[in-house]
């Protein structure tokens, strides 16, 4: 590597963020960059260690890292951007949005702590954007076929960015009205600002892919006409099917699931128009910041309320850091699971990704956090939800694996005008396009598939409509690796 014993002489040093006072009270990105020369000291911490583990395990795409890495302690900006969009389609995506897999899994992470990997992809791709090594890389040939790409997230954007680079014709259909799928209406702009995005999707455009936005595959357009319209079919819709709230109250107004608010938030940032849900509340004034439409309708806030997240994850921490900025009251968020530990988890040994205690940078902003609740009911006035029963919970190993039990004596209320609903997803949506293709599912009901195709001819799948709910990292891997199989089964053809 660049420098044998830079792992002893130099530390880690933590990713700046912006003052949490100022960046609450807008949307801009909440990371900042380090400076060149700690940067290089930073690479050089990059061990020797002769099975890199962070690429080999960590890794879904098994990015190089080692090799970007000494690039990097090298100066060899532009050769380090080759090597790392030779198996990243969009790393300067995931050096925002992924939790770093790779990280854990270094080996400097045995008795230290692990390489700056993620802030290295960060600014390897930022620094190809500036200075514009990143263009359209069009194909040779073309090969006459066509390929229709249900769906514009992670998977379906890597997905059409492979094939039309091997000369087929792709066309990527997408529900909304602009394209990017759970990166343009699932992540918040603090998190990933969507110009970030827009100018990627600039590159696929130059490249070939046609978009068709605001086209409901299923609905709009029938499974049919892409049979017959197209040589192949790559679906990557995604696990789109949210996990209900199963108690009395769940029907309350006020109460919501994660993505309806977070998609409502990244559309007004966008100064787009926002889809409605409860009617006004005449004690409860809309902020003449949020527009009303017509019908008499008020957009989901959390501005002058108490909020109560349900769900632990990292959809979860978007609420709370989203909430915080609309002006909520105080924001609570509940996790059904036991506190895991702050340092290390036996359960999890290196190089596996270690379940302990994370705080992301809108925990840091204010937030109440409480673990081991199980959410009993929901209460209210007038149609409203006003109050959430909960009780703590006991999880103890048996027979069938993890048990959970109701602890007697620890019933609680909190406040809630507004509940948030994110403990995941299912599955892929089964209603319309899958439904009308009759494709087998898998016993979690994901999309059923044998070296990526479906149980139907010529259909394909990625990402986590296969997957299940996952990382933006491995749906991008799945994208890559469907295109593939695509490729091979049309040149067969």
């Amino acid at each position: 590597m660049g420098k044998p014993t830079g792992f002893i002489e130099h530390r880690r040093v933590k990713v700046p963020h912006r003052d949490v006072r100022r960046r609450i009270a807008d949307f801009e990105e909440v990371n900042l960059s380090l400076d060149a020369e700690v940067l290089t000291e930073q690479a050089a911490r990059c061990m020797d260690c002769g099975i890199p583990f962070c690429h080999g395990v960590g890794c879904p795409v098994v990015n190089r890292i080692p090799e970007f890495n000494e690039l990097v302690y090298r100066g060899h900006w532009r050769q380090a951007a080759e090597n790392l969009h030779s198996t990243n389609n969009f790393p300067e995506i995931t050096g925002r949005v992924c939790p770093a897999p790779c990280e854990p899994a270094c080996t400097l992470a045995l008795n230290d702590e692990a390489v700056n990997i993620k802030h290295f992809e960060y600014q390897i791709a930022e620094r190809a954007f500036a200075e514009h090594w990143v263009k359209p890389i069009p194909a040779a040939m073309k090969t006459g076929r066509k390929v229709a790409v249900v769906g514009s997230g992670p998977a379906g954007l890597a997905a059409a960015q492979q094939l039309v680079r091997l000369g087929h014709g792709v066309v990527l259909f997408e529900k909304d009205d602009r394209p990017g799928g759970l990166l343009r209406y699932g992540i918040p702009d603090f998190k990933l600002d969507k110009q970030i995005l827009s100018r990627r999707l600039e590159q696929l455009a130059a490249e070939g892919v046609a978009f068709e936005s605001g086209v409901h595959v299923g609905e709009d357009v029938s499974a049919r006409y892409l049979q017959r319209t197209f040589d192949a079919v790559l679906l990557a819709m995604g696990a789109g099917q949210p996990r209900p709230l199963d108690v009395t109250g769940a029907e309350l107004l006020g109460v919501h699931f994660a993505m309806d608010f977070l998609t409502q938030q990244n559309r007004r940032v966008a100064g787009d128009p926002v889809d409605v849900a409860d009617p006004v509340d005449v004690a409860d004034p809309v902020d003449v910041a949020d527009p009303v439409d017509t019908a008499g309708c008020e957009p989901i806030s959390a501005k002058g309320k108490h909020v109560v997240v349900v769900g632990g994850g990292d959809t979860g921490s978007d609420c709370v850091g989203t909430s915080i900025r609309q002006g909520a009251l105080s924001v609570t968020q509940l996790e059904i699971l036991p506190q895991p530990p702050e340092d290390t988890n036996p359960e999890t040994p290196w190089p596996q990704w270690p379940l302990i205690l994370r705080t992301s940078t809108s925990h840091e902003e204010g937030c109440g956090r409480r673990f081991g609740v199980l959410t009993k009911r929901l209460t209210g006035v007038d149609g409203r939800v006003g109050r959430l029963h909960a009780c703590e919970v006991d999880w103890t190993q048996g027979p069938q694996g993890w048990e959970m039990k109701e602890l007697g004596g620890t019933e609680f209320e909190l406040s809630a005008e507004l509940v948030l609903l994110s403990m995941g997803f299912l599955h892929v949506v089964h209603e319309g396009l899958v439904d009308q293709l009759g494709l087998p599912f898998d016993a979690r009901g994901n999309l059923s598939v044998d070296r990526w195709m479906t149980g139907a001819e010529g259909i394909f799948a990625a990402g986590d409509s296969v997957r299940g709910p996952s990382l933006v990292v491995h749906a991008i891997n799945q994208g890559r690796l469907a295109a593939a199989a695509v490729d091979q089964w049309l040149q067969k053809t």
